[in-house]
């Protein structure tokens, strides 16, 4: 019940930019469920995005696809900070998504990913923790 009290205090504009942020992730996990890493990453990059976001925007983003991976069944760091990049794409914003392990887990490794617009992270939490691996951006 509490949740669609919420649903109901939202203005349209929201409701519409929460229902593209679940059209976005459920896209992005069901194409990293059909291919790979890289051929989801490419499409995502080709979008011409060069801008700075505004901390309203990421924001936003934040927001969206937070909630919306509520909703998804796998939605995993790397499939919300793939929608994360491509929404932010969309309005020219540039970002990148960084990849890293968990440190001192022993045989088992653990992976995590971040979606990052400047000197802000945007999705995936902190990075505390962790030894940085890699960078895609935008």
């Amino acid at each position: 019940m509490r949740n669609w009290s919420r649903l109901r205090s939202l203005s349209g504009r929201e409701i519409l930019f929460l229902a593209r942020c679940l059209m976005v992730v459920g896209a992005v996990r069901f194409a990293l469920t059909l291919s790979s890493y890289n051929r989801v990453r490419g499409m995502v990059t080709r979008l011409d995005a060069r801008r700075d976001a505004g901390i309203g925007d990421l924001r936003r983003v934040a927001w969206g696809v937070a909630a919306a991976a509520r909703l998804v069944p796998g939605a995993t760091c790397l499939t919300q900070a793939l929608a994360g990049q491509y929404l932010l794409a969309r309005q020219g914003n540039a970002s990148k998504i960084s990849i890293g392990i968990e440190k001192g887990t022993g045989s088992e490794l653990k992976a995590h990913a971040w979606l990052m617009s400047g000197n802000h992270i945007v999705l995936g939490g902190s990075i505390n923790g962790f030894a940085h691996l890699v960078d895609h951006g935008s």
